[in-house]
């Protein structure tokens, strides 16, 4: 597996493991089998994993305590989303000094660490001004909180002026072949001339890009990917029909659909973490048996 290095001097594996699913919006979820699931990452070279405080909440960053020794094998990044309380009670989304500085103690506790090597704003605040919401982040790099810091689904407007306060080691957003937007409009060429690392979530299409989503009876009613455009009856079957012309590709080579998607997304430069709904890292159901990525 190569390995990819985002903007200020961080370096990861070019396919990580989006942990999201493993406690929360993908039904069912199961710890145990999210748990089982972060060995075999790390043994076929995976060195990066992402949480966030909002993924359960709090549940998810709990993954990390099961790393054990293997800890130091790992790059963990978690993010600050909306301000909430200890019990999950959510107050809005926040991006001043006070609720960045608490939420990152709260992550540390729960993923059982001193420092996270990577911590991102998940959402930029409409009433903070990103320079100071990355001025917060940056104080946390100076005590030795925080590695590296990074934002979630920020404009190339946004990018610019964060960047400016604070090196930003990745941003993060939605890329595969059937998100291509930052491909289209300035935020990779920008996040590329600042050299900002890319990282793709959902580079399999939140499961519709494997062989394992072929129809929305497979998903659980509460299943949070229901709520969403691409889930909804007639585009799913629109995008169906988009995915078995992937599924031709893939057979024409003897490889997986998954296999495919993630060759269409990795020459684009970017760092992608199969999440929800995508799978183990590393490998599809079908197609002749499990294959590794």
């Amino acid at each position: 597996m190569k390995h990819s290095a985002p903007g200020d001097g961080l370096t990861v594996s070019s396919i990580g493991l989006g942990a999201m699913g493993k406690s929360a919006y993908c039904a069912p979820t199961d710890e145990a089998e999210a748990i089982a699931t972060l060995q075999p990452a790390v043994d076929i070279g995976v060195t990066f994993i992402d949480t966030a405080e909002a993924y359960g909440p709090f549940e998810n960053e709990s993954l990390g305590r099961a790393l054990g020794s293997r800890r130091d094998e790992i790059t963990i990044g978690t993010k600050a989303s909306s301000e909430r309380d200890d019990d999950g009670t959510i107050h809005g989304r926040s991006g001043s000094l006070e609720y960045i500085r608490r939420a990152c103690d709260r992550s540390l506790r729960h993923l059982g660490m001193g420092v996270t090597d990577l911590y991102d704003l998940h959402r930029a605040d409409p009433n903070v001004p990103i320079e100071e919401s990355v001025g917060a982040m940056a104080e946390l790099v100076r005590e030795g909180k925080v590695r590296h810091i990074g934002l979630s689904e920020a404009s190339a407007s946004t990018l610019r002026p964060a960047h400016a306060v604070h090196p930003a080691a990745t941003v993060q957003s939605e890329v595969s072949l059937f998100a291509r937007d930052i491909l289209r409009n300035d935020e990779n060429a920008t996040a590329d001339a600042l050299g900002i690392g890319v990282v793709a979530f959902s580079p399999l299409g939140r499961g519709t890009l494997t062989s394992g989503i072929r129809s929305l009876d497979e998903l659980a009613p509460e299943d949070a990917r229901r709520r969403l455009p691409r889930f909804q009856v007639e585009a799913f079957a629109a995008n169906r029909r988009l995915v078995e012309r992937v599924e031709d590709v893939a057979q024409e080579r003897g490889a997986t659909v998954a296999q495919v998607a993630l060759a269409w997304v990795l020459p684009e430069g970017v760092v992608a973490i199969r999440g929800c709904g995508e799978g183990a890292v590393g490998r599809e159901r079908g197609g002749g048996g499990d294959r590794a990525e």
